[in-house]
């Protein structure tokens, strides 16, 4: 239990470090005027097929190897819809839609969070005001279990309520996630396992 718990501690620090950490020219910087608006969801592109260097492709193929039916493109495709539930989920503390996708100390560290915004009387939700984009960082493989590593970048308004008032902020986010999969399991889902900030 000890060791659980240090888990989901380092992991919400990570959250409270990464989820809303604003990066690059914010949207308040655009000329006075600009809208961003999003493309519907069946107007989502589809992500580019990414250079790698020897090392992901090393482990891509080991991957492939275990897992003769693994894309890469799909995959990242998605990663990305996860990142987008996963972000939205967490904002309106659906514990339920995050369950499935998150590792044991992830929830752990999400339902902790949530579950003190709650006690101080807060509510948020999120949109997307674009697409992310998902790129791969790394991948390896470590005996059964597969690990790839995603960089987001993602711009997004989010509407807070709380004690003090009603407030809406646009901000831009750069995340590393890394999802994770036992090669040895009939269960071809990822989990998120890891966050932790980027470069934008």
């Amino acid at each position: 239990m000890i060791i659980f718990a240090a888990l989901a501690a380092v992991v919400l620090f990570q959250l409270y470090s990464v989820l809303g950490r604003r990066v690059g020219r914010q949207p308040e910087d655009a000329a006075a005027g600009a809208v961003l608006t999003p493309p519907r969801g069946d107007q989502a592109p589809a992500a580019d097929a990414p250079a790698l260097d020897d090392a992901d492709a090393s482990g891509l193929t080991a991957i492939r190897a275990r897992d003769g039916s693994f894309d890469l493109l799909n995959f990242l495709n998605g990663a990305r819809s996860a990142y987008q539930k996963i972000v939205q989920g967490f904002a309106a503390g659906d514990r339920e839609a995050l369950k499935d996708l998150l590792s044991a100390p992830v929830l752990a560290a999400f339902e902790a969070e949530i579950t003190a915004r709650e006690a101080d009387g807060r509510t948020e939700t999120v949109e997307f005001l674009q697409f992310p984009r998902a790129d791969l960082e790394k991948a390896v493989v470590d005996g059964d279990r597969a690990r790839l590593t995603v960089r987001f970048l993602g711009e997004l308004r989010s509407r807070t309520k709380g004690p003090e008032g009603e407030g809406i902020e646009d901000r831009r986010t750069a995340e590393l996630w890394t999802f994770e999969r036992a090669l040895d399991s009939r269960d071809p889902n990822w989990v998120l396992v890891q966050v932790s900030p980027a470069e934008a």
